[in-house]
């Protein structure tokens, strides 16, 4: 059996990823791809949980020690329960958010070593990497702006806004590392050209460019 691709989105808050993964979701599916959709951090029962420790505003204060390897933690049951199995079985797997996160908001935001987080990477992963990875980028006033329309903030929405500068400042940098894997979208303008960009990145991959997509049993996974 052919193995799925992997694909993640990323991006700052209020850059549309909910709503561009359902897209993407939907795309994927009219050209008779089986896709299992997922979240970081989450995914999994036990990653869910350490995904409400970690956005918790009124719990008490999370080293960033601590914050980082709760990520690393998830994402393990992430990858054993969901990713890889989903991937072996011919799935392609769309994930809101995954280790790019880590080096943007970690990295950049808590201003983690970055060796420190590759370190992890290796240990939590081994070779598993995305086969392609969306960053929806919008300037940080337009994205908390819209973040805010959505209601109470999260611990991490909650930063001020010299972190969220840091955190898309490390997201440009892991664009310009890898280029190949990573394609950046201007999250900033009509939704409409957001979506056309994004198909156009879609359509680049080689099984949807020569239309010989693996085609399993449908599988639609909302973690």
């Amino acid at each position: 059996m052919t193995r799925g691709k992997f694909i993640t989105l990323e991006g700052g808050e209020g850059v549309g990823k909910t709503t561009n993964l359902i897209f993407i979701k939907d795309y994927l599916q009219q050209h008779g791809i089986s896709v299992v959709v997922s979240r970081e951090p989450g995914g999994t029962q036990l990653a869910e949980k350490i995904r409400q420790l970690l956005l918790d505003n009124n719990s008490e204060a999370v080293s960033e020690t601590a914050e980082l390897l709760m990520m690393f933690a998830a994402r393990a049951q992430h990858i054993k329960h969901v990713i890889e199995p989903a991937l072996a079985q011919g799935h392609w797997v769309l994930c809101d958010r995954f280790t790019d996160a880590t080096y943007a908001y970690q990295g950049g935001g808590r201003n983690i070593k970055i060796g420190t987080i590759n370190w992890l990477e290796n240990l939590v992963q081994g070779t598993l990497k995305p086969d392609l990875t969306l960053l929806l980028d919008a300037p940080v006033e337009v994205g908390i702006s819209r973040a805010r329309e959505r209601g109470a903030f999260d611990r991490f929405e909650s930063e001020k806004i010299g972190f969220f500068e840091t955190v898309r400042r490390a997201y440009l940098l892991q664009a310009e590392l890898f280029p190949e894997r990573i394609k950046l979208i201007k999250a900033n303008q009509p939704l409409t050209d957001v979506q056309l960009a994004i198909t156009d990145v879609i359509r680049s991959l080689p099984c949807l460019s020569t239309l010989t997509c693996p085609t399993p049993s449908s599988t639609d996974s909302v973690k």
